[in-house]
């Protein structure tokens, strides 16, 4: 049995696996409480799928980019009862998460989310295999177009207001939302399932946050530097 942890953003998502198929899932509106609601909820989907933590064998756990609490709390879970019980573990990437479910898509697929300070963050995947296009980065709206050629579907946190600032990206643009934009643990477990049937287990140690710019909390440049 899997387990897959993704408190990446407000909306977090847990899930236990049986060679990647989805056994149980739970997916909830956490805000800013993973620090307290992980836990329990996780306790809770055990019970629902009739397993314990000794039943584990693999755990995977997106790594962002996203809240900076949120993704600590879900990779500090993840990571303790990796070590505690010797069990496997994958990382797997937000945006990889959201565009995964849309695999089918004939087209390159565009996974997007708000970052703050008027930016996205964005990346791109499709093709047969399976592949990360363009790496994850960060850019204004009115930026993306440029980087779409032909048919493409744009995946994530997707609402009008959005929709009208990359308006220009033209009609061969398809936007999935509502239901079809909310990302699902279970992706995470077939992804993180298939990576170790590849024997692409991560090191655990390695496994880290992903910012795709510094978080406004630590140390911070002097002024004029």
């Amino acid at each position: 049995m899997e387990l897959s942890i993704d408190t990446a953003s407000e909306m977090a998502s847990i899930a236990v696996s049986s060679h990647g198929r989805l056994v149980a899932e739970i997916a909830w509106q956490c805000r800013r409480n993973h620090s307290v609601e992980l836990l329990p909820t996780i306790d809770q989907l055990l019970a629902r799928a009739h397993c314990d933590k000794s039943d584990l064998t693999a755990v995977f756990v997106c790594t962002g980019p996203g809240g900076y609490t949120g993704l600590r709390v879900g990779m500090s879970v993840a990571k303790g009862l990796a070590f505690a019980s010797k069990l496997r573990v994958a990382g797997v990437g937000r945006l990889e998460l959201d565009a995964y479910p849309h695999a089918a898509f004939p087209g390159p697929i565009v996974a997007i989310h708000r970052a703050g300070r008027g930016e996205l963050a964005w990346a791109l995947y499709g093709g047969d295999p399976w592949r990360e296009l363009l790496a994850p980065r960060l850019s204004k709206p009115e930026e993306l177009p440029a980087h779409l050629e032909g048919a493409s579907l744009i995946v994530g946190e997707i609402d009008d207001e959005l929709t009208a600032a990359v308006a220009d990206a033209g009609s061969n643009v398809v936007y999935a939302r509502g239901v079809a934009s909310v990302r699902r643990a279970g992706a995470l477990a077939e992804i993180g399932f298939d990576r170790l049937s590849r024997g692409e287990d991560d090191e655990l140690a390695l496994v880290k946050p992903v910012y795709l710019r510094p978080p406004a909390i630590g140390p911070q440049p002097k002024a004029g530097a």
